[in-house]
């Protein structure tokens, strides 16, 4: 069986968290590299998932001379998603980046042209195309079960739930809050689902309100208001150049109750789908509206369903076997890139007070 050398860049949360954990229960995987700006991290990382002589590196640049090396994680903060996967792209390297792409559209679009004069391969974190739920959607939709979906609703709603550890109240390094950090899973769904990628114009809002408070409730603690300098929420009004609109909602704190976050509701002309409790499609059928709510479950025995793979399990194993087989990744990086185009197009109208259009986005 052919194994893939791989190497960690930015050993922090997510890599802890999602990437190596799911990385170790592939036979087919070696790491073999851990680079991070705090070489402790990298230590640690090695010493728990890296191979016997597994190298640290405090500098990507080091790591990336190691011609051992076939495969990168990029797990850095936003601000560094692009230099650093371009360098590795340029350096040989096929590269899975966290999520969102980069912190601008332009370092995307370069992201993807580095992809393309390298010939290897690059992907980007959405992980919740691999759950249950979104998989199940994902075959309806491409089986035309819905029809033609013209409105959408990408869902990403916290009412207090502000990460208040690393960089993620950082705009400098994040380029956002709460739109680029979990708003970018929902659009990146929505789009997906419908086939989508083509968007008219934007119309977007950003809000700085509940972040002033101080000693608010949080689910991690109380934020530091001089400290908070991205946005609590934000929302887009999308129109695509087939007519369809998508209506994008991301906060980290609301007053809200309609609490749901990477999600979409999907209205088409043959029917509708949510995934807002549970997975639900509904529609006409016979002159009546029915609503089936989908069991995801295989239906095995108790303790044991015969499916024990979860969505960051099914993204790490897909991602290395479009690899080994030379096929596309699911989440091509065309498509991420329409993603930040969308979110950008957000934040700009935003300040602006005035519509975003696009211009021919062919890559």
């Amino acid at each position: 069986m052919r194994t893939m050398k791989l190497a960690i860049i930015g050993c922090g949360g997510i890599a802890n968290g999602k990437h190596m954990p799911s990385l170790a229960k592939l036979s087919n995987v070696e790491m073999i590299g851990f680079c991070d700006i705090e070489i402790a991290r990298a230590e640690k990382a090695a010493k728990e998932y890296g191979v016997e002589d597994a190298k640290i590196y405090e500098d990507y640049r080091d790591l990336l001379q190691n011609e051992e090396i076939e495969v990168v994680h990029v797990l850095t903060p936003n601000d560094s998603h692009a230099e650093i996967s371009i360098a590795a792209l340029n350096a040989g390297k096929h590269v899975m980046c966290e999520k969102p792409m980069a912190k601008t559209a332009n370092e995307a679009r370069l992201m993807v042209e580095a992809a393309k004069r390298s010939g290897k391969k690059l992907t980007i974190g959405y992980n919740n195309r691999f759950r249950p739920d979104s998989q199940h959607l994902h075959n309806l939709c491409e089986r035309g079960d819905l029809g033609e979906i013209y409105y959408a609703k990408a869902h990403a709603i916290r009412r207090r739930a502000v990460p208040t550890w690393g960089v993620f109240l950082d705009e400098e390094k994040q380029g956002g809050g709460p739109l680029i950090d979990i708003g970018t899973h929902a659009l990146d769904l929505t789009l997906w689902m419908m086939n989508n990628y083509k968007p008219k114009s934007v119309m977007g809002t950003t809000y700085h309100k509940l972040s002033k408070k101080e000693n608010a409730a949080n689910a991690w603690g109380p934020w530091d208001p001089e400290k908070f300098t991205v946005e609590d929420s934000a929302f887009g009004f999308i129109t695509m150049q087939n007519g369809a609109t998508i209506v994008l909602e991301a906060s980290w704190a609301l007053n809200s109750l309609d609490v749901d976050e990477a999600k979409c509701s999907l209205s088409g002309t043959d029917g509708g789908a949510d995934m807002k409790d549970g997975l639900r499609i509904h529609g006409e059928s016979f002159g009546k509206l029915y609503t089936t709510n989908v069991e995801l479950n295989s239906g095995g025995v108790a303790f044991y369903d015969g499916n024990s793979e979860s969505d960051a399990d099914l993204e790490a194993r897909l991602w290395i076997e479009s690899i080994i087989h030379n096929t596309e990744p699911i989440v091509q990086p065309e498509q991420a890139y329409v993603v930040t185009q969308i979110l950008e197009a957000i934040y700009e109208s935003a300040k602006t007070g005035k519509a975003v259009y696009f211009e021919d986005m062919t890559l």
